[in-house]
């Protein structure tokens, strides 16, 4: 219905004609229009003319995301809320209820968003809060790579939006300088020998400015708007990082994780600078050397040696 709307710039068409290209009845024709009103486009209704578009909404919403998105498979199923605590809660859910491999569910807020080791992320209305439901054929082993490779989708569809300068930091950031701009929580369901469905999550600031957050974080969190002195358009935004996460997540099972390691690498916050490490037994300072094929971050010892590390959290000195 919207494509035919938009199809008739100023025109309008007629219930009828709608009806009969749709294969739905004119009272059917009319509740949707109601729905198109609800998601904030203005239809303009007149008896013996028809209906057209006077404006599309700004906001996002099933409707919204789906016109003009030019995915083969990724978000032609979305379930999308005003509010909820986590699009992950969701995710769990629907995956359980057999939604299918390329679902979406987004959220205008989240009330309790979390990240990596159950830390907070504040979710307001100003960002992007979304979950991608894949059923992966691959082992569970290869699972965490999901993570790298959609930093590397995420990095490369933002930078060609925005044209600014994004790195990544290991294993699940995307930074702007040393602030961050997008978290990634990845989290699967499965058995010994199979996956059953992987939930990619991730928390991306878009139109928020200093004064959306508390002084505690100010120092440490940017948006797409603070870096760029623009406001953008969230649709416009997803719609890109679902086209380019389809594009990559396609490479990868066609090509394998090589192709994704060399895009991160190359990415690579701090990649050849001094870090320090922390993991659940002891903290140290090294040098990151890079990632492995699998994934995992290497790094040189004091000694010299590469250590290769499947958990850590990392951070550096020049904050």
């Amino acid at each position: 219905m919207i494509k035919l709307l938009s199809e008739n710039n100023a025109g309008y068409i007629s219930g009828q004609a709608l009806s009969e290209k749709l294969g739905i009845s004119r009272n059917a024709i009319w509740k949707h229009m109601k729905d198109l009103e609800s998601d904030g486009y203005t239809i303009d209704a007149i008896r013996s003319k028809g209906y057209r578009i006077v404006s599309f909404p700004d906001k996002v919403s099933s409707n919204t995301i789906r016109w003009g998105l030019e995915t083969k498979w990724l978000g032609h199923h979305i379930i999308h809320k005003e509010s909820t605590p986590s699009t992950q809660l969701i995710g769990h859910e629907s995956a359980r209820e057999n939604a299918p491999d390329g679902t979406i569910i987004i959220a205008e807020e989240q009330t309790a968003g979390r990240g990596r080791m159950k830390k907070n992320w504040f979710s307001d209305k100003e960002g992007l809060w979304t979950t991608i439901l894949l059923r992966p054929p691959i082992p569970p082993n290869k699972a965490s790579e999901l993570t790298l490779l959609t930093a590397v989708a995420l990095r490369d569809a933002l930078h060609q939006l925005t044209n600014l300068s994004i790195g990544i930091k290991w294993p699940n950031d995307l930074l702007i300088g040393d602030k961050k701009l997008c978290g990634i929580l990845t989290e699967m369901q499965g058995e010994q020998d199979r996956i059953n469905y992987v939930l990619i999550g991730f928390g991306l600031n878009v139109n928020q400015d200093e004064a959306s957050w508390d002084a505690s974080i100010r120092n440490i969190a940017t948006s797409l708007k603070i870096e760029s002195g623009k406001d953008w358009d969230k649709k416009e935004v997803i719609q890109t990082i679902l086209t380019y996460f389809e594009n990559t997540y396609e490479m990868y099972l066609k090509d394998g994780f090589k192709v994704i390691k060399s895009k991160w690498e190359e990415n690579a916050f701090k990649i050849g600078g001094e870090i320090k490490i922390k993991t659940f037994h002891d903290e140290w300072t090294g040098r990151f050397l890079g990632i492995s094929d699998e994934g995992a971050l290497i790094a040189e010892a004091a000694d010299g040696s590469p250590v290769t590390l499947y958990s850590a959290e990392i951070s550096w000195f020049d904050r």
